[in-house]
């Protein structure tokens, strides 16, 4: 699966981890988020990633 940062902070969304604090679970692809999934470290919404 493929990996997307965010553009102003750099975290990095790993589909094999997920985001299990905000309730999803490893294995969940970017594009399958939630569309009000926002950067847990910063906050900024999806558009806001691009695929690396």
């Amino acid at each position: 699966m493929e990996k997307w940062k965010c553009t102003i902070c750099d975290y990095i969304y790993d589909p094999a981890v997920g985001d299990p604090d905000a309730g999803v679970e490893p294995g969940t692809s970017f594009n399958d988020l939630p569309d009000d999934w926002v950067c847990p470290d910063c906050g900024v919404g999806k558009e806001m990633f691009e695929k690396v």
